[in-house]
């Protein structure tokens, strides 16, 4: 195999918790230590969380979180998804080429392959970036997808013991509810610190808390 570096994110379509970007190079040296990685979506968090363990002691790697706070404050700044997945993508890039050069980058076709070219970068100029679909068939994709689930799990987990609740994932009928107890609990200004607030989850959970 070609040595490269794999680009994944987790927690996009989350209504809770942060959106996390990681970036993972693999070369053949690694790929004996890497047994069981694939698709995050795939595995179950017990075994994302365990893999991911193992892929930071083998790799180098990149993991750029950017809390519900934040993230608010990007979107609204770049009032565009892609946008800001791009230059989150761009950073998590340029931290692992600072560790370990490389001369491709494989990312999921999430967006125009341009966006996220402009944004990275001197060292990141240099190198070739392919945008596949189901990218996460590739190893380095799929170890980066691995690194992001984890620490989305983690920090999600995390900001619900801050909060003395379980904030669940996804964006379903029973995100809406734990979305509700909490704007009744702690109040709408606070819903920013764990949520995405662009969501259109964001509008059912108001208008139900009225109620």
């Amino acid at each position: 195999m070609h040595p490269h570096i794999g680009v994944d994110e987790s927690g996009k379509g989350d209504f809770f918790g942060p959106l996390v970007v990681a970036a993972c190079y693999v070369g053949p040296e690694h790929l004996a230590e890497l047994e069981g990685v694939k698709d995050s979506k795939k595995l179950t968090d017990p075994i994302a969380l365990k893999l991911a363990t193992n892929i930071k002691r083998v790799c180098p790697h990149a993991v750029i979180s950017i809390g519900p706070a934040k993230y608010n404050e990007l979107y609204n700044s770049f009032r565009n998804l892609n946008k800001l997945l791009a230059w989150g993508h761009a950073r998590a890039i340029e931290n692992v080429l600072e560790q370990q050069p490389a001369d491709l980058v494989i990312s999921d076709q999430f967006a125009n392959p341009a966006e996220l070219k402009r944004r990275l970068f001197e060292k990141g100029k240099t190198v070739e970036l392919q945008s596949m679909v189901r990218a996460e068939a590739d190893i380095a994709v799929a170890a980066a997808s691995i690194l992001a689930r984890a620490e989305f799990l983690t920090r999600l987990k995390r900001l619900g013991e801050e909060f003395g609740t379980t904030l669940p994932k996804g964006a379903s009928d029973l995100v809406i509810k734990a979305g509700v107890a909490f704007v009744r609990k702690e109040g709408q200004e606070k819903l920013g610190q764990v949520a995405k607030l662009h969501f259109k989850t964001f509008l059912n959970v108001m208008e139900l808390a009225k109620l």
